[in-house]
């Protein structure tokens, strides 16, 4: 795998931090690789991961239906993270899939090492949260 912090920075999620802070989140993070068909989040569970796709598809599905799909740069798991509810939707990977981890207590320092990030999250959270439910009706 890459450098994380050359990585992260190219994530759109981390655009414009500074190197130190892409530093800090990098030591935040697993390297993970996943076979094809692994269930990373299982809608209606509490589970404290979220995931960064470093290369690779995820779909995710929602009451057994596909509701997206994400790739390389993107990222899954935020919203129970961000909530603290449980996973509004299962996330399977499509692909082998290289991933970077990070655990729910992991996750809040990464959430207080920059409101920015927060920011964005919150924006990704609310879009997903109405793609799905335009997708349900």
């Amino acid at each position: 795998m890459v450098d994380k912090v050359d990585l992260l920075a190219r994530m759109p999620l981390f655009a414009g931090l500074a190197s130190d802070e892409l530093a800090r989140i990098a030591d935040l993070t697993e390297d993970v690789q996943v076979a094809a068909g692994t269930v990373l989040t299982h809608e209606g569970r509490y589970e404290g991961w979220f995931y960064l796709v470093v290369a690779g598809s995820v779909e995710i599905a929602r009451a057994g239906a596909a509701v997206d799909t994400v790739g390389a740069g993107d990222f899954v798991g935020e919203i129970s993270l961000l909530d603290d509810g449980p996973r509004t939707a299962t996330a399977t990977t499509l692909t082998p899939c290289e991933l970077l981890r990070v655990n729910n207590s992991q996750f809040d320092s990464l959430l207080e090492a920059s409101p920015a990030i927060r920011d964005a999250l919150q924006e990704a959270m609310e879009a997903r949260l109405a793609r799905m439910d335009a997708e349900a009706q």
